[in-house]
């Protein structure tokens, strides 16, 4: 549906992200995206009924058009899960713009578990970067699921990004008994930007900051794409100078970094 321009996301510059935007009424047609939101709740609907389902949160673009169409389903309790890692224009943007039924749950990695921690510091391969999502985001989501009693978490991943989102279908339970559903699973980037431009939905600032499509929702620690940590307290400084400076107290390669602005 409607015309693609982007292609996985791995391999898709900010500047093309941003390109895709500006265009993004040539490339989807509103009439179009209405009938992919129609078929969408349709299906939301058809999923969780008679099931106790709520939406994991991250004010990512992904999430943002998920939650607004699963309002449309009738589903509005949902989950952001967050460490004290996070930088303040974002935090700031949550209390402005979080759904009405938001609950915060925050699993407490800060400065002094990544001191203990030094390889999770700007991971420079999928797989630490993966760790942080298990570590944040699964960990969080799975005390949310068990203190509400849920059946489902309803999640914004999709295919497109190379998220996993089920074999063969877009549920999947893990481990740990955590049934996840991807409704928007099969959309495509141009179809998100398009939920987001047609339904005016506020992005957070992390979308204006370098290399924002790229990195998305995530603690500052979690930046990917810096090619050294060097380049990413370099980035960090440039969106929030005073996280390095208090990083900067416990953390060598931070300190080292204001050294050399001296």
């Amino acid at each position: 549906m409607g015309q693609q321009i982007l292609g996985r996301k791995q391999k898709i510059s900010n500047d093309a992200w941003l390109e895709a935007m500006k265009q993004i009424e040539d490339l989807v047609p509103k009439p179009e995206l209405d009938e992919r939101v129609g078929q969408t709740v349709k299906d939301i609907i058809a999923t969780t009924n008679g099931k106790k389902a709520a939406v994991a949160w991250s004010g990512g673009k992904d999430s943002l058009v998920l939650a607004d169409v699963c309002r449309q389903a009738g589903i509005e309790d949902s989950v952001l899960v967050v460490s004290n890692l996070e930088y303040s224009a974002f935090t700031e943007w949550v209390d402005r713009n979080k759904p009405p039924k938001l609950e915060i749950i925050n699993t407490g990695q800060d400065i002094e578990w990544l001191v203990k921690h030094p390889q999770m510091l700007f991971p420079q391969d999928s797989n630490t970067a993966a760790q942080w999502f298990h570590i944040v985001q699964h960990r969080g989501q799975a005390k949310y699921y068990k203190a509400h009693e849920l059946d489902m978490i309803l999640l914004g991943r999709r295919r497109a990004d190379g998220n996993y989102v089920g074999k063969g279908s877009n549920i999947y339970t893990d481990g740990k008994g955590v049934t996840r559903f991807s409704p928007l699973a099969d959309w495509s980037h141009e179809e998100v930007l398009a939920y987001i431009h047609y339904y005016n939905l506020v992005m957070p600032p992390i979308y204006d900051w370098k290399n924002g499509y790229l990195c998305g929702t995530h603690p500052w620690a979690a930046r990917q794409w810096t090619g050294s940590i060097e380049n990413g307290w370099k980035e960090v400084y440039e969106i929030e100078p005073d996280i390095v400076k208090e990083a900067a107290k416990k953390i060598p390669s931070a300190k080292e970094f204001l050294k050399g602005l001296e």
